[in-house]
This record gives C-alpha cells, structure tokens and sequence, in this order.
C-alpha cells in the first residue's frame, strides 16, 4: 500500500468520525465497498431530516476510484426498545453513470461565492417521470390530448449549503464533482 493511499484513507475514515454518526459501522461499509481500489475523491455528507415526530440523522459517502463511484449512505429506524443502523452500499461502474447535474447557487448576484451546490447523478438505477397533462393553443379545444413528460435519472441527489453545513461543506462537494465530472468524460 502507497503512502498516499494511506494518507487517503486516514482522511477518509476521519471525516466519516467527524460525523459522530456510527462511524465504525460507517467506515467498514465504505472500507468493503472499496475493496483494493485507491480513493480518488471523496465527500462526507450529514443531514438530519424532521419527521412529524421525530428527527431523523444520515450520512451518505461518496467515494470515487479509478473504475467505480460509491456511495454509501446509513440511516437509523426507530424500532422500541433499540435503535437499527443500517449501512447500504452501491459500487457503479463510472462507464455506467450517464448524467451529473450540478446547481450552483449563489445569494448575492454582486459576488461569484457559491453557496449552495445540488448535486444529482444518474445510472439509470432509478427514473424519476413528470408528467403534465398536454394542451393545444385554441383556447375553446375541449379535446383530450393525453400527457406529456419527461423522464430523467435520478439515482442519488444531493444538496449541500454554507447557511446549513458551512462553506467548507460547498466546497468539498464542488472538488469532488470536480473529480467526478473528469473521471466521467474519459
């Protein structure tokens, strides 16, 4: 193992502790997901969501090797008298992903300082169709003509936000879908 894999490793298994969120449980999912392969890139993404009554904590990694993009994402459910954690992992071939849309967004149009970064990549696990019912321009057509849609890929999105995890957290996201965007054109 290189010095530099190891330098990578180490910063990766101590963001995923900065999380607080079940790191061991974490790390291992990420780890075993990598197998041998180098991590390239990665990001470390909290959120707590808020149900009607209860409030939810995930962490979703995203990893980038030279063959693969991963993601790993962990998640609690209540289930009296404990709490289940559960880690899922996804290892896609990066020949597979067929679309990274990156939102950049900004506060004050008077500067260029992004500050919030939405993230969607698609593989074609999941489709996600709109559909709206379709018209004509004659204002008195009573006609049914059907819907219209669009269907897009959208297998894992992700929003980040200087207001709510920081600028730092913008700006690790906008490196890593730097890294992704490149290892995704060859």
């Amino acid at each position: 193992m290189s010095m530099s894999r190891l330098k990578d490793e180490v910063e990766l298994r101590q963001a995923i502790e900065a999380t607080g969120y079940h790191p061991a449980l974490v790390a291992d999912a990420v780890a075993s997901a990598l197998g041998r392969e180098t991590c390239l890139a990665y990001v470390v993404h909290q959120e707590t969501t808020f149900d009607s009554q209860e409030v939810r904590r995930h962490v979703t990694v995203l990893a980038l090797t030279h063959t693969r993009f991963i993601v790993a994402h962990a998640d609690e459910q209540d289930s009296a008298p404990t709490t289940r954690v559960t880690a899922t992992t996804e290892a896609v071939p990066l020949h597979q992903i067929n679309s990274v849309v990156v939102s950049r967004t900004i506060s004050d149009a008077t500067t260029s300082i992004v500050d919030e970064v939405l993230l969607t990549i698609g593989w074609g696990g999941v489709s996600r169709i709109e559909l709206d019912p379709a018209g004509c321009d004659d204002p008195n057509c009573e006609a049914d003509h059907g819907y219209a849609g669009a269907v897009s890929s959208d297998d894992l999105q992700i929003r980040v936000a200087a207001a709510a995890e920081g600028r730092e957290a913008v700006l690790r996201l906008l490196t890593f879908v730097d890294a992704l965007s490149a290892a995704t054109s060859r």
